[in-house]
């Protein structure tokens, strides 16, 4: 049997009497014509186990293929959406569109290129394989890269943070150089609290972050030298995220102003490059730490050259908003990734499941997302701010529908009071507290909490900050901007089984569904736990959208000083 179907079999005995429930207002003596019979269930009362379920199945079944961007799949996903927000009657979110185009370019590098290194007079030349050695590609869009007799320089981590004191390019010229770096930041090479963040990542310590600055720098390469723990990932995961047609947005710069290449290279591979150069990668690392990088010249040259294959198309973002009362323009958004990885290539005929599905990642947030819109639009007064509802396209790919309305946003960030990013909901059980994934960020904690409490639940900071994970979302893109955006799900403590219970279940879809086709609804969901977080949810953007609060970053958080500038009668 369909696993959809059979679920919502077993789940509407439950409905049913919770429908009884509400019709009767919980009055027994309440029969037909009485005022508890009559009165309009509250909003809230909207985000339901059934609708939820329903929405799932419908995005994660076998006739959507995947949700890939730019296949028949994305196509019935931008219908099913449109639909979905103009029956709820809420506004088109741009201007007298639903749609928001997000130009995309493919870029494929055709002749796995690989790192030829040396000195200028040839002594030494070192040559390292696309693959398992080294890891390089372009987001210029250009059929032709190439860097050629680039002197590499180290660079420590590559980070210029003004608030930690911190700046590993002082005294160091890298124009048109390859700069040599390490991955995460220094806070976890050192574990020190007092350091960055200690053991938990920042922003600084993610691979965009160090591309980014050393291009503000005028490099025009960068090799990361990959370690597994601090990375977060094996090179397993460099390399097949790396290979293949790499999708980015397509600006009208052709984004010539980012380096030529990036990219990746083993940690042994780095070993041998900064030996050659008579230095030890090991006793780098330990003074990069300690923020004693000195400007080092390495003596040696960085060849490689890219042909790449350019492939232009157009995918969409969905939005829809109810306009506020009070404060018209200024926004409390929800948002979620309608995407997924697609169908993979098979033979017709051939025996096999190749259709990943996506229930978890990310159906269930795109569906709990609506389930928020219908429980807005049946609220009688709108709130003072609007309130927005945001499906983006292509993380998958890179977080590139968010970074697109970041660019191009229906409204301006410094209009954006907060929001909540919904990336996979909770169907694994009831549970007594609410993780904050980048726990420690901003005020949009404080309101979590407050709202938790009144729902019986507590807050837990996330498990593994030193993954970077809060990096890794939709989110992202609007801190990058200044915008306080809470990324929360589930949590750790089953409120019947425990909190070994949840770990085991998580760390079971990891291993067995988590980007597979085995990724599709479940028999053993509880999905009136996902419903629990979804009105938790909403209360929340209750708090801030009949408010004036601006939640703020928290003292010391590396997009504080952005929000400052960025807050109403600050600047644009």
């Amino acid at each position: 049997m369909n696993p959809t179907l059979h679920l919502i079999r077993k789940l509407l005995p439950a409905v049913g009497l919770l429908t009884l429930l509400a019709c009767s207002g919980g009055e027994e003596t309440a029969g037909p014509g009485t005022p508890a019979a009559q009165a309009t269930p509250p909003p809230i009362e909207a985000i339901e186990t059934e609708g939820l379920l329903q929405k799932i199945g419908t995005l994660s079944s076998d006739e959507f293929g995947g949700r890939e961007p730019l296949s028949e799949g994305e196509r019935l996903t931008l219908s099913f959406l449109e639909d979905e927000f103009r029956g709820l009657g809420l506004e088109p979110m741009f201007g007298d569109s639903y749609l928001q185009p997000v130009p995309l370019v493919s870029i494929e590098a055709l002749n796995a290129p690989g790192l030829n290194i040396h000195s200028e007079d040839g002594s030494i030349r070192l040559a390292y394989k696309y693959g398992p050695e080294a890891m390089v590609w372009t987001m210029r869009v250009n059929e032709k890269v190439s860097v050629e007799s680039s002197e590499l320089v180290w660079a420590g981590y590559g980070i210029v943070a003004p608030e930690y004191g911190w700046n590993d390019y002082e005294g160091l010229d890298v124009s048109g150089k390859t700069v040599v770096v390490l991955v995460n930041d220094p806070g976890f090479a050192t574990q020190d609290p007092e350091i960055f963040n200690g053991n938990a990542m920042t922003y600084y310590g993610r691979w965009t972050y160090k591309y980014e600055e050393a291009a503000r720098q005028g490099a025009s390469a960068m090799l990361i030298v990959h370690q597994e723990t601090p990375a977060g990932y094996g090179w397993n995961v460099v390399e097949d995220s790396w290979s293949g047609p790499q999708y980015h947005l397509a600006p009208d710069d052709g984004n010539q102003g980012r380096i030529a290449v990036e990219g990746w290279v083993q940690y042994e591979v780095g070993k041998e490059i900064l030996a050659a150069a008579g230095q030890s990668l090991d006793d780098l690392a330990a003074q990069a730490a300690q923020g004693s990088t000195p400007p080092l010249p390495l003596g040696l040259q960085l060849d490689t050259h890219l042909d790449n294959s350019l492939t232009f198309a157009e995918s969409y973002n969905v939005g829809a908003i109810r306009r506020g009362s009070v404060a018209p323009d200024e926004l409390f958004i929800y948002m979620a990734h309608w995407d997924h990885l697609g169908t993979s290539d098979h033979e017709p005929g051939e025996a096999g499941d190749f259709i990943y599905n996506g229930a978890e990642d990310n159906a269930s947030g795109t569906s709990g997302m609506l389930e928020i819109a219908e429980a807005w639009a049946a609220r009688p007064e709108p709130a003072a701010r609007s309130v927005g509802f945001l499906a983006v396209t292509a993380e998958e790919s890179g977080l590139l529908g968010s970074k697109a309305y970041a660019e191009q946003p229906a409204f301006p960030m410094n209009k954006t009071a907060g929001g909540i990013n919904m990336d996979r909901l909770n169907v694994r059980g009831k549970v007594q507290d609410v993780v904050v994934i980048g726990h420690g960020a901003s005020e949009m904690e404080d309101v979590l909490a407050a709202v938790a409490a009144d729902h019986g639940r507590t807050v837990t900071p996330e498990a593994t900050p030193e993954k970077g994970y809060y990096y890794r979302s939709d989110h992202f893109n609007f801190a990058k901007k200044g915008v306080p955006i809470l990324y929360a799900r589930g949590g750790t403590v089953d409120r019947e089984h425990g909190g070994e219970y949840i770990t085991q279940r998580n760390a079971q879809y990891v291993a067995e569904r988590y980007h597979s086709p085995a990724d599709e609804i479940q028999d053993d969901w509880d999905v009136d736990a996902a419903v629990e977080d979804l009105r938790l949810f909403y209360r929340i953007g209750e708090k801030v959208a009949d408010s004036d609060m601006w939640p703020q970053w928290y003292p010391g958080n590396e997009f504080r000083a952005i929000r400052e500038k960025s807050l109403p009668g600050t600047g644009d």
